[in-house]
């Protein structure tokens, strides 16, 4: 008799693929536009405040809208943007193709494979309301632990005042610098947490 694997079954995750469901990937790039999150992109690099020279990255990029935002911000910035799933990540690929100073890395937002203190700003866009609550503890640590000192994590999410508070509790000086609305989710907060100097 042979065993049942369901993480063996196609389309079982260990993480949220960028639409819910594998096969809804091809109009994941519709449905943000549909949804309004050009204004919520536009709006959160314009608070990052990008500069020449940084190092940048992006936790849970998904097909790579925002972090295309970010670099033709800033050109000048090398951003890499970092997600678990395959598909998504190659989809964000040929988007970019051609474009220097930017890279994909799969990786989980809880477990970042990059050194201490290696980026200048991290990014988050409507990932981290999909996390249970010890993954996004495991999360904000990792994000802390790669930014420089000094260093700023921007985010626009739903559920800011919760996440407010986790940012605090892992040792960011956070503020909510802005607030809006897209449809279906509805309100959407913007945060600005530091890594102290």
């Amino acid at each position: 008799m042979t065993e049942h694997r369901p993480h063996l079954l196609k389309n079982h995750h260990d993480y949220l693929p960028a639409t819910g469901h594998d096969v809804f990937l091809p109009g994941y790039d519709l449905m943000t536009r549909v949804l309004g999150m050009n204004p919520a992109y536009r709006e959160l690099v314009a608070q990052a405040g990008l500069s020449t020279g940084q190092r940048i990255v992006e936790i849970g990029c998904g097909t790579g809208n925002l972090t295309v935002r970010a670099k033709n911000a800033c050109p000048g910035a090398d951003i890499v943007g970092t997600d678990p799933d395959p598909r998504a990540l190659r989809r964000a690929e040929r988007k970019t193709k051609g474009m220097n100073g930017i890279g994909f890395t799969r990786a989980y937002a809880q477990d970042l494979p990059f050194s201490d203190g290696e980026f200048d700003l991290a990014l988050s866009s409507m990932m981290l309301h999909h996390l249970d609550e010890a993954t996004k503890v495991a999360a904000t640590a990792e994000v802390f632990r790669v930014l420089r000192p000094g260093g700023r994590l921007h985010i626009v999410d739903v559920r800011g005042d919760a996440l407010s508070g986790l940012l605090e509790n892992t040792g960011f000086d956070c503020t909510t610098v802005g607030s809006g609305r897209i449809r279906l989710a509805g309100s959407l907060t913007y945060l600005r947490a530091t890594r102290p100097a």
